[in-house]
């Protein structure tokens, strides 16, 4: 068995990455098979770019029908995860929406499972059970006067199509410098980031394992 987390985000060692491992983490613990693998996919270690809608992966008789064409660094990541038994994506937000790393990988990963037929079907390999986890400045409130829900979950639609419905979760507020006086931040107060870390981000830590054990039934 292999579960993979795809970090969407440029920071190896931070929020989004360190929840998705946490969400791993689930994964192993909840999992009884000495056989599982987990691994985390930095996703701005490579080079590649999002669709470049040459439609091979859709031509019949095609040995790309059904598989992304592009040959760069997302060709090998794109097959190994084609056989995967689970996929957590996640991403720290950008104006309101994924990092565009993540949504170019999207694009790759997607379109060549789905079928032009009336259905919209998919020929994805497996209907392997799938998780987001988003990363963001902004406080919960803001999030919802701002609709990134409405936003994000219009990007899970084409994930349950190809896949499974994603679980979901948010890690709002969070704390983004390691010392703000370094930067022009003045919207915020480092003080109430601080307290508000010390006690959210072991929480979201906690949501995130769950999703992992909840993510192989």
């Amino acid at each position: 068995m292999k579960v993979y987390a795809i970090n969407g985000s440029p920071r190896k060692n931070k929020n989004t990455a360190t929840l998705l491992q946490k969400a791993l983490d689930g994964v192993k613990d909840s999992v009884k098979d000495s056989e599982i693998e987990t691994e985390i996919i930095n996703l701005y270690d490579l080079n590649y770019t999002g669709c470049k809608s040459c439609f091979a992966c859709k031509r019949l008789e095609s040995k790309n029908y059904g598989k992304c064409a592009i040959k760069d660094d997302l060709q090998e990541v794109l097959e190994k995860v084609s056989q995967a038994d689970g996929l957590i994506f996640g991403s720290p937000i950008y104006f309101s929406n994924i990092t565009g790393q993540l949504q170019a990988f999207l694009e790759r990963l997607l379109f060549p499972y789905l079928v032009y037929d009336k259905n919209h079907s998919s020929i994805a390999p497996k209907k392997m059970p799938t998780a987001f986890i988003y990363t963001m400045n902004v406080p919960q409130e803001f999030m919802e006067q701002l609709n990134y829900n409405l936003i994000l979950n219009t990007l899970a639609a084409p994930i349950e199509r190809i896949f499974t419905k994603p679980k979901v979760m948010y890690s709002n507020n969070t704390y983004q410098f390691d010392d703000y006086s370094k930067y022009k931040a003045d919207a915020f107060s480092e003080e109430e980031k601080a307290a508000h870390r010390a006690k959210q981000f072991p929480l979201d830590c906690e949501k995130a394992y769950k999703i992992g054990t909840s993510l192989i039934q």
